[in-house]
C-alpha cells in the first residue's frame, strides 16, 4: 500500500503538495495467469513495433499469461477496427494496440495517430473490453527506438502491464 500526496491549491489557482491523504492505494493485481489478451501489431514501422511486440511479450511471460494471439495489420489506422472485433469476439479479456507513428515532415502523423487513438478507445468503451493504447507518437525514429526498450523504457511492456492490471481491476467491479 502507498500513502497518495494530495495538491491543495494556492489562491492563485497553482497547486503545491502539502500533505498526504491517510488512505491507502491497493498495488495492481499484476496476475495474468487467468486472461486472455489479444495483440494487435502495425507493420508500418517495423523496425519499432516489432522492438514493441517483443517487450509486450516479454511482459506477458513476466505476469504469468498463458493465452495471447498476435495480429498485423498493415497501419496504425488500421488498429482500432481489429481491436473492436476483438474485443466483441468474447475471446479476450482485453485487446492491445502496438504501433508507431512518426512525425517527419508533414502533418500526416497527426491525422493518423489521433484517429488511431479515439478509434482505439471507441472500440473499448464500446466493448467494455480494455483496448490499450500503445501506439508511439514521435518527431524521429531516433525518439522511437528509446521508447520502444531504449533509454526511455518501453511501451510495449507497458501497455501489457496496462492491460493485465485494467483487465484484472474489470474482473472485480
Amino acid at each position: 500500500m502507498r500513502k497518495t500526496p494530495l495538491n491543495r491549491p494556492s489562491a492563485s489557482g497553482l497547486c503545491y503538495p502539502d500533505f498526504t491523504l491517510n488512505r491507502d492505494i491497493p498495488e495492481p493485481d499484476l496476475d495474468g495467469s487467468k486472461l486472455r489478451i489479444a495483440v494487435i501489431v502495425a507493420r508500418f514501422n517495423e523496425h519499432i513495433t516489432s522492438r514493441l511486440l517483443k517487450g509486450a511479450l516479454k511482459a506477458a511471460e513476466s505476469y504469468g499469461l498463458k493465452e495471447h494471439t498476435v495480429n498485423w495489420v498493415p497501419g496504425a489506422f488500421e488498429l482500432p477496427v481489429v481491436a473492436q472485433k476483438l474485443a466483441k469476439s468474447g475471446h479476450f479479456d482485453a485487446v492491445v494496440c502496438l504501433g508507431c507513428v512518426v512525425r517527419h515532415e508533414t502533418d500526416h502523423y497527426r491525422y493518423v495517430a489521433g484517429e488511431a487513438a479515439s478509434g482505439i478507445q471507441r472500440a473499448s468503451l464500446t466493448t467494455g473490453v480494455p483496448c490499450i493504447f500503445g501506439v508511439l507518437t514521435c518527431d524521429t525514429d531516433e525518439q522511437a527506438r528509446e521508447r520502444s526498450g531504449g533509454e526511455q523504457g518501453d511501451k510495449g511492456a507497458d501497455a501489457m502491464r496496462t492491460a493485465v492490471e485494467t483487465a484484472n481491476l474489470l474482473r472485480t467491479l
